[in-house]
Parts: structure tokens; C-alpha cells; sequence
């Protein structure tokens, strides 16, 4: 009998897969919750978290600062992006006027290959919610919204929705973790399908601008907690 050949060994990742890792680790911390807004990012502390250098994780800190997710100030450091209610209000407002004029732009009946790709992204997103993958959920949820709203096909309107996505995410984020915010998430996808299948492009329109109100009443909570305990 022939001895089995050794199985190749994996090669050992990049700096650029570990530096994305990093990056990875840190935004699920932040926008999941883990770390609350207004939190201090210790790079002592993160380093030892994610067993990355200094380097990792101040380029880890540079590029979610970009993203509007942490903040740097000199003589404090980073720390995790604290919005207040009324900036919190403030931009829900913009990606709410932009939501409701994206779903008003898509033509209804929407094309049957724009019901199969949503349906099949719903079908993923209801997955990785039954295994409780919080990073699958994110992806899944942002795909379902991404395809939805390319539908009016303005790609600089699809674009700026997207910036806006990104700058609530720390708002948003946290539910997805919720089972009440979960559960009411997948049952709103579900519907928009099937208005996607007639013509109440109204109906539509609220229904995505709904879409986005536990979120938002949720952040506002808990920056109304802070902000009273302050």
C-alpha cells in the first residue's frame, strides 16, 4: 500500500490578508457593538486583542476613520464615533430622501431577474441569520439593498445611498444581532419582494424608508441614555 501523500501546506497569509483582518476584527467590534460609541481605541489594548503589530492597527484605526466609523483627535487618540441625536436625525434624513427616491425611480413590475437575484440574496440572508453569522448577516443585508436600489439606474444616486449606508452603519449595525430587529428585517425584505411584483411604487418607497426606523430608534435610545448620564 502506497504511503498517502502529505497534503500541501497552506501558504502563510499576506501582509495585505492580515492587515485586512485587522481592519475586519475591528469594524465587527465597533459596529456590532462590542465597542460603545464613544469608547476608547488603546492601541496597547487592540494589539494584544488582534495579535497584530502597532502597524496593523494604526492602519486599522486610519482606514475606519475614513469611514467615518472611528474618530482620531490629537491629545485624545481614537476613539469610536459618537453621533449625537440630532446628527443621528440629521442623516437618517438625507439617506431617507435618497432611499425614498431610489425605490421611486425602479419600474414596477420589476424585471423577473431582479426577483430572482433578490430572492436568492434573501435566501442568504435568512441563512446566516439561522446560524447567528453576524458578519454573513451584514454582507447578505447590504447585497440585498445594493441590488435593490441599482434598480433605478442612477448609479451616482446608487453610489451616494451606498456612502450614506456605510455612515449609518455603527447605527445599524447592533440590530442585526437583535432577534426582534432581525425578525421584522427579513419580514420587510420579504415584502418589498413582492411589491417589487406589482405596481404601488409608493408603497415601495415607504416600505424602504420604514425599513429603517428600528435602527435609527434604537441608536437614538442609546445615545439618549449616554447623553442623560453625562
Amino acid at each position: 500500500m502506497k504511503p498517502r501523500a502529505a497534503l500541501p501546506e497552506a501558504s502563510p497569509p499576506t501582509r495585505e490578508e492580515e492587515q485586512a483582518e485587522v481592519i475586519r476584527r475591528l469594524e465587527e467590534d465597533i459596529i456590532f457593538g462590542r465597542f460603545a460609541p464613544g469608547s476608547r481605541l488603546v492601541e496597547d489594548t487592540l494589539m494584544s486583542r488582534y495579535g497584530a503589530s502597532r502597524h496593523f492597527v494604526r492602519q486599522a484605526l486610519f482606514q475606519l476613520e475614513r469611514q467615518g466609523i472611528v474618530l482620531r483627535e490629537k491629545n485624545v487618540g481614537a476613539t469610536v464615533r459618537f453621533y449625537s441625536a440630532d446628527e443621528v436625525r440629521q442623516i437618517y434624513e438625507v439617506r431617507e430622501m435618497l432611499t425614498r427616491q431610489a425605490a421611486l425611480m425602479i419600474a414596477l413590475p420589476a424585471p423577473s431577474g431582479l426577483i430572482e437575484q433578490l430572492t436568492e440574496l434573501q435566501r442568504r440572508y435568512c441563512a446566516k441569520a439561522d446560524a447567528q453569522d453576524l458578519r454573513g448577516i451584514h454582507e447578505a443585508n447590504d447585497a440585498f439593498h445594493v441590488a435593490l436600489f441599482s434598480a433605478c439606474g442612477n448609479p451616482y444616486l446608487v453610489r451616494s445611498l451606498q456612502d450614506y449606508m456605510n455612515l449609518t452603519l455603527p447605527m445599524r449595525a447592533k440590530n442585526l444581532a437583535d432577534r426582534e430587529g432581525l425578525a421584522l428585517s427579513r419580514r420587510q425584505h420579504d415584502l418589498m419582494i413582492e411589491l417589487l411584483k406589482g405596481r404601488d411604487s409608493w408603497a415601495l418607497a415607504q416600505l424602504c424608508v420604514d425599513h429603517m426606523q428600528f435602527s435609527k430608534s434604537d441608536y437614538l435610545g442609546r445615545v439618549g441614555g449616554n447623553q442623560r448620564a453625562n
